[in-house]
């Protein structure tokens, strides 16, 4: 790990593996191209929830977007009992619920699962919003003030910008003591700034590893005025076949069939397209090379059909670990992967390279127990 970046759990030899539950409708054998049959729907994505979870998966991603597929926190409702062994990282966009009441929320889940949720920070603009992206991490930052305050203290007591609130917290204590971790994405100086305060895991998209080392050293930095250490994660799809030949031609043929004015349609409808991670995962695709990798067994071409995150590991069993090996060096602890379609891609993944990778999960191993026993009100570690 380099000696800048400071991360939390740099004991820990392993990382937490992760799928993507894509509930908002970005199942795709060929982007561009809809079928029916990977639509998002709740019999097809907790379907491959459920079996990430068989799998031995360690979290899921399941996603917040309003032009399509489902409501985040209902699907989680409803899957989180059908669950053996994963945590769920669900999305919250803050601000979609009253604080107090997205606190309770939460809280219902947490129960439901027994301690095994874990949320994604979200501060994009609402349907029909136009905040600054200040104002946007602003309320995202005193949405997070109130969720740790209604799951530590007897009582909220807020006042900022967006929210006055004076309220006991007797009905929102959450199964987890301290409530669940807090997942965070972001590159603004304002979201930087707010995750480096309060989150315990920093979400980057697919760079160069010079890129990612400068991202983590920035953050490991801010995190130390505040006297924390935080958690790296790495949002990133992956190809994977037997040789490193079936691996890129497979990559190839998932935008074989995509039209340039449909790809710009797909990036462009997300409430995100506009934000400085999406300008920079363009810049990268920008200086690729003609074949779309950026270095080696990174791959951008992903992101030609898609906003956000775009770009892919591609290769052989032995080139993936590589890789994720020297992310992991760098002080990566948290990769949610994804491939399309989506569970098919899970089952490969889980064939040909789990087996080979150490795996851990972030919350349990902060809450030191054992990954088949579920966390208990009294075992569970308080986050400051």
């Amino acid at each position: 790990m380099e000696e800048k970046i400071k991360i939390r759990s740099k004991e820990l030899m392993g990382a937490e593996i992760s799928w993507f539950a894509p509930i908002c409708d970005g199942d795709d054998r060929y982007l561009g191209e809809r079928n029916g049959k990977y639509k998002s729907s709740w019999e097809n994505t907790s379907n491959i929830l459920l079996t990430a979870d068989d799998l031995g998966y360690r979290n899921i991603l399941c996603p917040s977007s309003y032009q399509v597929g489902q409501d985040t926190l209902p699907f989680v409702s409803a899957v989180s009992p059908l669950t053996k062994n994963i945590n769920i990282l669900a999305a919250i966009r803050c601000g979609e619920i009253h604080p107090p009441m997205l606190a309770r929320t939460l809280s219902t889940i947490d129960h439901i699962l027994k301690g095994r949720l874990t949320i994604n920070i979200i501060s994009s603009n609402l349907p029909g919003e136009d905040m600054s992206s200040q104002d946007r991490y602003q309320r995202s930052r005193e949405v997070i003030e109130i969720l740790k305050q209604s799951w530590n203290k007897e009582e909220i007591n807020f006042k900022g910008q967006f929210y006055n609130l004076k309220l006991p917290t007797n009905p929102v204590k959450p199964y987890q003591n301290g409530g669940p971790m807090l997942y965070f994405g972001g590159y603004s100086p304002s979201a930087l700034d707010l995750c480096a305060e309060h989150c315990d895991v920093y979400l980057m998209w697919p760079e160069t590893e010079n890129n990612l080392k400068s991202l983590m050293e920035n953050l490991s930095d801010k995190a130390a005025k505040f006297n924390r250490e935080i958690d790296f994660g790495l949002r990133v799809h992956v190809v994977v076949r037997e040789t490193e030949e079936e691996a890129r031609e497979y990559a190839n043929s998932i935008i074989s069939k995509l039209e340039i004015e449909k790809g710009t349609e797909i990036r462009e409808r997300a409430l995100d397209s506009k934000s400085l991670g999406v300008s920079r995962q363009k810049k990268m695709r920008d200086l690729s090379k003609k074949d779309g990798y950026i270095e080696p067994n990174l791959w951008t071409g992903i992101g030609k059909g898609r906003s956000g995150c775009g770009a892919a590991i591609v290769g052989n069993p032995d080139q993936i670990i590589n890789k994720l090996n020297k992310y992991m060096k760098m002080g990566i602890r948290s990769f949610i992967l994804s491939g399309y379609p989506h569970k098919e891609e899970c089952k490969i993944f889980a064939k040909l390279v789990l087996p080979k990778l150490k795996t851990i999960s972030l919350l349990q191993e902060q809450n030191k127990m054992p990954i088949n026993e579920p966390l208990t009100p009294l075992a569970a570690g308080t986050r400051v």
